[in-house]
């Protein structure tokens, strides 16, 4: 290549320009030269002819006009021609580019803050983007999702049982008898199709035996069409037949492939083999994708290993209301003609079957069934993080207006010698788009993993989580994201740049005399924005944390500290009561006399999880027809109630005394007291289950049974003995560390049943933690974003009055020489500072107020007004303010005066 830079010296001489200024530009006009230079060879010119073409555009009085803007060549020479503007647009990119990254090279730390920065705002907008895209935006992984209906019951509506409904996390509220859904599929004209799973599932379990360790697993019954309905697909083998799904028929299960990967190690001959799944052999009829996660989608609560056949018989339909069920409209039809139809069939069914529960039906998309709860809840946080991302490109355009004042007289000098002033506005874009590139590129790694850690954590009940990836849809959010975040930050300093005052910053001025007011003002609005901003995100956070600490408040009615709890699944060996009886006693006595365990208690369904209610009424009082209370049914041994710790507010607990043969007893909460048995002493009085006969024989505090947010519904107490349970959740208290008993539990169990399994041990604190993990998730989550904001906006205010004691220190040691005190000099820069942010708070409190309403569905125990969060962001934002201009102010009072007055 040509030595260039010794005649472009030659040529800009007659400037007298700094010698750093000049460098820059001989090294820009340089590697312009170079690549006309390499342009003319490519074209087939001679190295002699390449030369003096690239030259040629150094003539004249357009120098940098010709040297800093590609435009068409400037000869005639047909190769060049052929080439055309296109290929000179992809070369001024390059330059662009290339110069763009030289200038960011230059100044390595503003390079570094930005990046990382950019990459926190645009990393977290792709993860929280991916959540919503998951959970709200994308199809569900079934085939023609936007055909599939829930279909939930309204039992009671307008009764005495409506205060129970479907959000209260009782099941048999939302589900469905088999009578009425076999009538349902077979007389409706909407539906393709109708298929059910049995939704008590969790109240049992399947104890896998022979192969290995024994381990308990959860299984869900489903019905003959239920994949098909969905349009799943077994990644290996088939479906349940008509003959698997009948009372008592051939065993069989499907495994997921979670499960299948894991206890099988993938082994595809697992398929047609038999295991034994609670003492019965077992044939595993096929293997489920990966793409289907059963739990995933319905119960993100319980993770599911295996599907089973589930008889829709006379025998389940006494079971009552049992099956969730799922339907797919026929083409065409519309949600709302098929709730007609539904509505008219329910209305003749239960005039034609009055012995079945009363059930109602309605109908909703399974997306919305799905995850219709959390909507409003990730909306809120993908307005936040990009919020953020507001703060984030306010904060960098304010970075980017200081760095381009400093830049101004080359800018000048550019523009004096004939550059364009749009080709330098697409240049100061280049560089902020190259920013946000890399910020993007960066953050992406950062979004994947934490993506990974949300799709692998099973502390959030969350529906389809586990699904969350960066997808290709993310992808594209993300591209889009950096070109307009590259943009948004990016255009004011560049249009800052192309209104340039050449001849006043072409002055031998003070540093300070050519910025003018404009300038200043854009900052300084750039500041109100994101202080703004940061407060709106901060009250937003501040009701959700307030919120949170409510729920943290609130007396699940039980001590959740210092206990443990151990799924107890006895075999079908044991076929009497008596022999049941006989094997809790003996798991008890052996688990009591371990060191260190203070009691034992067992359990059919523990608090915050799994929830069915049974009609009950009391004797003596008149009902409707039909009508009853809904209660939930909790079935508990002698040692529960002093073991949770639930208070006994009446009466006495259950004792060795309530047996299969003496009177049927039961003990109530406070609130079944109080609706039965108003203004009475509910202990001694009779209740009716059906039409058996239970005395209360005692009564204890409230349980929030179904979850922290709701208060307590009415919940009975039925002894072991005299009810019966299959399943059983064994509950210890001890005076020792948990994890150190569980050993001797373990083995204390496997001395009763070497089948037991003995792995499902948890923490009753983990049980409240995972009740509570939707909102923390929430509240973390947007805590996180509006510190960030915070920080953000702080250091906005500070570049700000940083810069600005910069620009006036001349102005301030002036002031200094003639008298002022170090405090008014304090007072003046800090009142600058605290103006602006005073202006950017009124602005977002005001903006809150409006915002903040539409959180009112998320908030638990605080109001969206609520006086103290706004007083105390107010406050909190107020005082970071000060703080973030004390510090420049402060080193404002140091200037010498002598040293400003001749700062230039």
């Amino acid at each position: 290549m040509p030595d260039w830079q010794t005649e472009i010296r030659r040529r800009l001489a007659g400037l007298k320009l700094a010698p750093a200024r000049e460098d820059e530009i001989v090294e820009e006009l340089s590697q312009h030269l170079d690549d006309r230079y390499a342009e003319r060879l490519a074209g087939g010119a001679s190295p002699q002819e390449a030369r003096r073409a690239a030259l040629a555009e150094l003539s004249g009085e357009d120098l940098l006009w010709r040297g800093l803007r590609r435009l068409e060549p400037v000869t005639t020479d047909e190769p060049l021609v052929v080439t055309g503007r296109r290929r000179h647009m992809m070369s001024d990119l390059w330059q662009d580019l290339r110069y763009a990254a030289r200038m960011l090279r230059k100044q390595p730390g503003f390079t570094l803050i930005a990046v990382l920065t950019l990459a926190l705002g645009i990393g977290a907008n792709t993860a929280v983007f991916s959540v919503v895209n998951t959970l709200l935006l994308r199809p569900l992984p079934f085939r023609d999702p936007n055909r599939l209906v829930w279909i939930s019951s309204n039992r009671n509506a307008g009764s005495q049982a409506a205060s129970l409904r479907a959000s209260d996390g009782n099941l048999s509220s939302v589900t469905t008898q088999v009578g009425h859904f076999l009538d349902w599929r077979s007389m409706n004209q909407s539906f393709e199709d109708m298929a059910a799973y049995f939704a008590f599932f969790d109240y049992g379990s399947y104890t896998l035996t022979g192969s290995g360790e024994p381990e308990r697993l959860r299984g869900v019954g489903v019905s003959q069409n239920f994949l098909d309905l969905l349009g799943v697909t077994p990644a290996r083998g088939r479906g349940f037949t008509d003959e698997e799904c009948v009372w008592n028929g051939a065993g069989a299960a499907m495994l997921t492939h979670a499960f299948w990967e894991r206890r099988f190690g993938a082994d595809p001959r697992v398929v047609g083999s038999t295991v034994i799944l609670n003492n019965k052999p077992t044939t595993v009829v096929g293997v489920l994708p990966p793409s289907f996660d059963f739990s995933s989608a319905f119960t993100p609560a319980s993770p599911v290993d295996i599907l089973v056949p589930f008889p829709l018989s006379e025998e389940t339909n006494r079971w009552g209301n049992t099956l969730a069920v799922i339907a797919r409209l026929k083409p065409g039809v519309t949600m709302e003609s098929a709730q007609a139809e539904m509505d008219t069939l329910t209305a003749e069914l239960q005039k034609a079957h009055p012995e079945r529960n009363t059930n109602g039906a309605k109908l909703t998309s399974l997306q919305e069934q799905i995850s219709g709860r959390f909507r409003s809840a990730f909306v809120v946080l993908l307005c936040a993080v990009a919020c953020v991302l507001l703060v984030t490109c306010t904060n960098l355009s304010n970075l980017l207006l200081a760095r381009a004042s400093s830049r101004r007289k080359e800018i000048a000098v550019r523009i004096a010698l004939g550059a364009d002033r749009s080709r330098l506005v697409r240049q100061m874009l280049t560089e902020s788009l190259l920013l946000a590139g890399c910020g993007a590129a960066l953050g992406l790694p950062l979004a994947f993993l934490a993506t990974r850690m949300l799709a692998a954590t099973s502390a959030i009940n969350i529906p389809l989580l586990r699904s969350v990836q960066i997808d290709a849809t993310a992808l594209v959010f993300t591209l889009i994201a950096a070109i307009a975040t590259g943009l948004l930050f990016g255009i004011v300093p560049a249009l800052q740049v192309s209104r340039l005052d050449v001849h006043e910053n072409l002055k031998d001025a003070s540093r300070g005399s050519s910025e003018g007011g404009r300038g200043g003002w854009i900052r300084n609005t750039l500041v109100v924005t994101e202080v703004a901003l940061a407060c709106v995100l901060l009250v937003g956070a501040g009701l959700l944390i307030r919120s949170f600490l409510r729920l943290l408040d609130v007396d699940p009615g039980f001590r959740a500290e210092h206990a443990a709890s151990w799924r107890i699944e006895m075999g079908p060996q044991y076929e009497t009561p008596a022999q049941q009886n006989a094997f809790y006693e003996a798991i008890v006595r052996k688990v009591e006399a371990i060191p260190g365990v203070e009691s034992v208690g067992l359990t059919d369904a523990l608090p915050l999880g799994r929830n069915r209610s049974w009609g009950v009424r009391a004797k003596g009082e008149t009902y409707a027809p039909g009508t009853f209370l809904d209660a939930y049914p909790r079935i508990i041994d002698p040692g529960y109630i002093r073991t949770m710790k639930i208070p006994l507010r009446a009466g006495r607990e259950f004792t060795a005394h309530d047996t299969a043969d003496s009177q049927k007893v039961l003990i109530v909460n406070e609130t079944m007291a109080a609706q039965l048995w108003p203004g009475r002493d509910a202990v001694g009085q009779i209740a009716l289950l059906g039409r058996q006969e239970w005395q209360v024989v005692g009564v204890v505090g409230n349980v929030r049974h179904s979850n922290l947010e709701q208060e307590a519904s009415l919940e009975m107490y039925l002894p072991v003995t005299q009810a019966g349970a299959g399943s059983m959740d064994m509950v210890v208290r001890a005076t020792l560390p948990l994890p150190t008993l569980a050993p001797s539990v373990r083995a204390a169990l496997a001395s009763v049943d070497a089948e037991l399994p003995t792995g499902d041990f948890q923490p009753l604190e983990q049980i409240v933690e995972r009740a509570i993990s939707p909102r923390r998730f929430i509240t973390l989550l947007l805590g996180g974003f509006s510190g960030l904001a915070l920080v953000l906006a702080s250091l906005g205010i500070y570049g700000v009055i940083s810069y600005s004691v910069t620009q006036r220190t001349q102005e301030i040691g002036i002031r200094m020489a003639l008298g002022a005190q170090a405090l008014s000099v304090l007072k003046l820069i800090i009142g600058q500072g605290v103006r602006l942010a005073a202006i950017g708070l009124v602005i977002g409190l005001a903006a809150s107020l409006a915002i903040t309403r539409v959180m009112s569905a998320l908030l638990f125990g605080v109001k969206a007004t609520d006086p103290l969060t706004f007083a105390g962001i107010a406050l909190l934002l107020g005082g970071v303010a000060f703080v973030a201009c004390y510090i420049p102010a402060r080193r404002a009072t140091k200037v010498d005066p002598l040293l400003a007055l001749r700062y230039e």
